[in-house]
């Protein structure tokens, strides 16, 4: 479980500094990182983080994909912790 603990806040502190990263890259007219990279890290479990670097850096949250994708994954990840936690108890 420590394992799972430290790899979730790996994974997060890293696409939430992506999101800010790609945003600089974004006003420096610069090489931008892939929209399919920062989705995966939200899907390999850095919803939280990808969420929070959205609103702080204020990038991605018109795009549809992004504005609704994220949240829906944040729920599911959240459904798929409830249900884990359920079923060890």
């Amino acid at each position: 479980m420590q394992t799972i603990m430290i790899y979730l806040l790996f994974i997060n502190v890293i696409a939430f500094f992506l999101y800010g990263s790609d945003k600089q890259k974004a006003k420096k007219n610069q090489w931008r990182i892939p929209e399919k990279t920062l989705i995966l890290l939200a899907v390999a479990g850095g919803s939280l983080g990808a969420f929070t670097g959205m609103q702080v850096f204020r990038h991605k949250t018109r795009k549809p994909v992004f504005r609704y994708g994220i949240p829906f994954i944040i729920l599911c990840q959240a459904g798929m912790f409830l249900f884990f936690l359920y079923k060890m108890f």
